[in-house]
């Protein structure tokens, strides 16, 4: 959809005119594969690198399009949020050393990106989800200014027709509703591309759906977002409840969403999983058509299908089936989406040689695999994955299977077969693939952000966690080696540069707070029970409506019969606030000269946090 000027469908002329071009487009694959134009025999690899930008204070920086506008190179492209760019990396012959050879090619584009970056005191992390993401950069402020976004955007909330519900639940839990699409730009991938032959490509595909969990396993790189800890690869979950079309409802809901793994195995031919996406999701937006594919096929021109393509954009199977063309020969590939960018380059590469190789090295019993197997124990096994990374185990084959076990035991050998059978050398198959090897044998970055992440909430409050964990992340990735060699970050880590210290980072998000009808009794209690000596006061929609002191109560210690009182009689309600992003001198000065032990923290008058005198 990059590649397209693209306009929201708004009329019927312009809804017939779509529907016909991409019915043709169906018309016209059909009659490739029939005629053998497809290209066969020929395999090829190719991958798209995203990653964020962050300033010096390791947070997010808005500034892709000035960015990419300085890097001035046609491999690099915008992504939805403004702190993301993209990498589109030159198609490869796989054989050889093709893994060594996109390694390169990649360090040369990643160089070219950070030399423009230093100069505006930008830094690059490769990570599924920044962990110093904050709320405020999920807004629509952060949204690239390139108008295909914002017709996504508009197009999207359109259908859905009310706000997003995002829901997951890990060892914390995030609940909330969001106005936008922009969480979905809170997801960095590492998506990677294998072109197959047309006459066995739905079995691949199905194959290719077989191995996604065990693969995603050793492959987590996004367990945190906004500062909780969720899934393994949280971006699963993410980006599935953040583009939902579908609005909740009271209704049985069966339709399926956008982003998904799909339901049941695919059979027939390629043009039929083309048409179930097509019968399931509608198309809202269009780009100019000028040639009909079905005519340029009887004039020897092969068609770009166009149509399909911009369908093909506005779907998300975390495999997508995808058409294309190379040196002007049409071709099917399989577009792997669901790896997180990062933690380096090296584990990225290693990644694609393992998926590449299992991929390949398929044995013959495995051959239709939609005959054996039930889709829903895959299914389970690819969200198992991203659930508990290498902690996940599998239904395989008719028995249950650790992952550690299954990866070193069975894939890892597969995926040398593979790779040899194509003619990779044994030094790249060796090198990426004991990569995997020892990160399955050790840990995975998921598994290090987690653990380091719990070290520095020992220490540090978690906004503060959050943006040393970046900094030391970034560190490691300058240096290069693979995430099995990082070592822990101590407890006591500070960020290596002189900061902003806003109130965010010393506020207490995990407060008590109490309902206006509330009994003083149970403020007494409370208070008592937590050691706290001030008490905000919220109504139903979590508005700050009034605050409590412990001497505003300590009265009511000698008289129990008035402890029935309801906290309104009591509280103040001309409550001095500050929000999240306050310097700290700032928010001292404001309490100082309020004569004020307590600063509430409040968002759209929302409480979201509390600052006491001990927190300075």
């Amino acid at each position: 959809m990059g590649d397209l000027n693209v306009t929201k469908l708004k009329t019927k002329k312009d809804r017939a005119n779509y529907i016909y071009h991409l019915l043709n487009d169906i018309k016209a694959l059909d009659l490739m594969i029939e005629k053998d134009i497809i290209e066969e025999g020929v395999f090829r690899i190719g991958a798209e690198q995203e990653f964020c930008l962050v300033n010096n204070e390791f947070l997010p920086e808005s500034k892709s399009l000035e960015l990419l506008k300085d890097i001035d190179d046609d491999h690099f492209t915008t992504e939805i949020s403004n702190y993301n760019l993209e990498i589109n990396l030159d198609v490869l012959p796989l054989g050889d050393t093709c893994f060594s050879q996109l390694h390169k090619q990649l360090e040369m584009l990643m160089e070219k990106a950070k030399k423009a970056a230093s100069k505006k005191g930008i830094k690059i992390i490769l990570t599924g989800i920044l962990p110093s993401l904050s709320i405020n950069n999920a807004n629509e402020q952060h949204m690239t200014n390139v108008e295909r976004y914002s017709v996504l955007n508009d197009a999207i909330k359109g259908i859905r027709q009310q706000n997003f519900d995002i829901h997951i639940k890990g060892s914390d839990e995030l609940n909330l509703l969001h106005d936008s699409v922009m969480l979905e730009g809170c997801n960095t991938s590492f998506q990677m591309h294998l072109q197959l032959n047309p006459k066995t490509f739905v079995d691949n595909y199905n194959w290719a759906q077989a191995i996604s969990g065990p693969v995603l396993s050793a492959c987590t790189n996004s367990p945190l977002l906004f500062g909780k800890e969720l899934w393994s690869e949280t971006r699963i979950a993410l980006f599935t409840q953040s583009i939902d079309t579908r609005a909740n409802s009271y209704l049985l809901n069966e339709k399926q969403s956008r982003v998904s793994f799909g339901n049941k195995w695919q059979t027939g031919s390629v043009t039929d999983i083309f048409k179930d996406n097509i019968s399931r999701f509608r198309s809202f937006i269009t780009t100019d058509f000028i040639k009909d594919s079905v005519d340029m096929l009887n004039n020897n021109e092969m068609p770009g299908l166009r149509a399909l393509g911009l369908h093909n954009g506005t779907v998300y199977p975390w495999n997508r089936v995808c058409y294309g063309k190379t040196d002007g020969r049409p071709n099917l590939r399989i577009e792997n989406r669901y790896i997180p960018s990062g933690p380096t380059l090296t584990d990225e590469i290693a990644n694609m040689a393992f998926w590449v190789g299992v991929m390949l090295g398929k044995p013959k019993k495995y051959n239709n695999i939609h005959k054996q197997w039930d889709f829903k124990d895959v299914k389970s096994n690819f969200f198992n994955a991203a659930r508990y990374g290498m902690a996940a185990q599998f239904y395989w084959n008719g028995r249950y299977v650790a992952s550690y076990n299954l990866i070193l035991d069975e894939l890892l050998p597969m995926a040398y077969r593979g790779l040899y059978s194509v003619g990779v050398t044994p030094k790249d198959a060796e090198y990426y693939l004991r990569v995997i090897e020892n990160r399955v044998q050790s840990y995975s970055g998921s598994e290090w952000l987690v653990r380091n992440y719990r070290r520095l909430l020992k220490n540090h409050k978690r906004f503060k966690a959050m943006q040393i964990l970046t900094s030391k992340m970034y560190e490691k990735q300058e240096k290069g080696y693979p995430v099995s060699t990082w070592g822990k970050v101590l407890e006591s880590t500070e960020l290596p540069i002189k900061y902003h210290h806003i109130v965010k980072h010393i506020m207490n998000s995990d407060i008590f707070s109490v309902n206006k009808k509330d009994s003083v009794e149970l403020v007494l209690n409370i208070m008592k029970w937590k050691n706290i000596h001030h008490m905000p006061v919220i109504n139903n929609d979590r508005e700050l409506v009034g605050l409590i002191s412990w001497t505003d109560v300590t009265s009511y210690l000698e008289q129990p019969k008035q402890q029935n009182d309801a906290v309104n009689k009591i509280m103040k309600t001309d409550v001095v606030t500050t929000h999240e992003y306050m310097p700290v001198e700032a928010a001292k000065e404001l309490m100082e000269k309020n004569n004020i032990g307590c600063l509430p923290v409040v968002k759209q008058n929302k409480l979201v946090g509390l600052i006491t005198r001990n927190d300075f």
